[in-house]
């Protein structure tokens, strides 16, 4: 592989020479719409803001777009291939990098490019930093030690503590290296006040909603652990409230579950209730119309950005009681839980969210409003997040990695 000889990257490779800040490459499989991947972009502009060389290596994707707008340099790499043989030569493609850009820190967010990043930082001298961002699972010795490798590196970061939690059970990392470090929620984007009514206007047309009518909104991707199922099964059982619910996320190519999907919109006699939207580009607008924002995932998510986008709007929230969201959500304070997979439970919590009263729904949006702010915002994040890339550089030495 040839590396790009753009001008973004070597003038801010000559600067960083220069001793105005560190260079970085951080490593995500592909740029399409998720947590890592607008992690990923979030710490690429901060580093650029405070002097640093931001560079991300990928298969790409639409976000290649705002990773640009953001400053950074983005090279080519097949990063999501867990074939041996493309993963052996990443070795070799990921170390041009580091010589050709003086990178000084790897930060790596999924494990096939990770066993790549650290076999690069070894031949190299550059530091290895992993990002935990789901809790890997594992039926066999084999598939753990694949994922062992996100715990070797000279700092893992968590996403939330129950990753970080889910990391000390099992796998073999010195409590020493272990960072927790939230995602972030942009406030300056998610901000109530800066949400016009003209917005909210085109995208109710757009979606063509009642006036009046109360919004259930679910933000997430279809795919089926994200809880699509479990969210209708709960419609179902709320045939006697006047309601309109939007499902808003791409299906990625996933069109048998869009099938399947709208076929149980249909036994369960929802389709003038239920909408199945793609990705929506005024998220924002989407939960100021709503009345109220469900995460029925059935898996734990790692942290659940759109649980803190939702807060930050001031919206209630229901969400399945595990994993990120039980960090997010004082329940029944600033939203509500209910047990995983349990659509009674949910239908539960989507009346209880809907009948707040006035006074009791004003005091729900000042208290999530202002918890994210206070404990999830993207400046935290990032901040938290440049001070352990300052950490390892100024430890000197790349440190010894962990043995399992």
């Amino acid at each position: 592989m040839s590396v790009p000889e753009l001008n973004i990257g070597v003038t801010r490779v000559q600067k960083a020479a220069a001793g105005e800040g560190p260079v970085v490459l951080q490593i995500v499989p592909s740029l399409v719409t998720g947590g890592a991947e607008r992690g990923t972009i979030e710490i690429a502009a901060a580093l650029v803001a405070e002097g640093g060389t931001a560079i991300v290596a990928s298969e790409g994707g639409p976000m290649e777009n705002d990773l640009r707008r953001a400053g950074a340099l983005h090279l080519k790499l097949p990063a999501a291939s867990k074939n041996p043989i493309v993963m052996y030569r990443n070795v070799a493609r990921i170390a041009q990098i580091i010589e050709s850009y003086s990178v000084g820190i790897v930060h790596v967010r999924s494990r096939a490019p990770a066993w790549s990043a650290k076999a690069a930082c070894e031949r190299t001298g550059a530091h290895f930093i992993t990002t935990f961002h789901a809790p890997y699972n594992f039926s066999n010795a084999l598939k753990k030690r694949y994922n062992q490798i996100m715990a070797e590196g000279e700092r893992v970061i968590a996403i939330s503590e129950f990753i970080a939690q889910h990391v000390r059970e099992n796998y073999n990392v010195d409590p020493a290296r272990l960072r927790v470090i939230r995602r972030g929620i942009d406030i300056a984007r998610f901000d109530p006040d800066r949400v016009s009514a003209e917005r909210m206007i085109q995208l109710s047309t757009r979606w063509r909603l009642p006036d009046g009518v109360p919004l259930i909104l679910m933000p997430g991707r279809l795919t089926r652990w994200k809880g699509q199922t479990v969210l209708l099964d709960a419609l179902a059982q709320l045939k006697d409230l006047d309601y309109r619910c939007v499902m808003v996320g791409s299906d990625q190519g996933r069109t048998a579950y869009r099938r399947e999907l709208e076929a149980l919109v249909a036994s369960h006699g929802l389709e003038t209730r239920v909408s199945i939207m793609d990705e929506c580009n005024d998220m924002p607008a989407a939960y100021m119309l709503s009345d109220v924002v469900v995460s029925p995932s059935t898996d734990p998510e790692g942290f659940g950005r759109t649980v803190g986008e939702a807060q930050a709007m001031g919206r209630p929230v229901v969400a399945s009681d595990h994993g990120g969201a039980r960090e997010q959500i004082i329940d029944r304070r600033t939203g509500f839980l209910f047990p995983n997979r349990d659509a009674a439970a949910l239908a539960a919590g989507l009346r209880r969210a809907l009948a707040l009263a006035p006074d009791a729904r004003a005091r729900l949006h000042d208290d999530a409003v202002h918890r994210v702010r206070a404990e999830f915002s993207k400046d935290q994040m990032c901040a938290r997040t440049l001070g352990v890339y300052r950490e390892v550089l100024r430890a000197g030495a790349r440190s010894q990695f962990s043995r399992t």
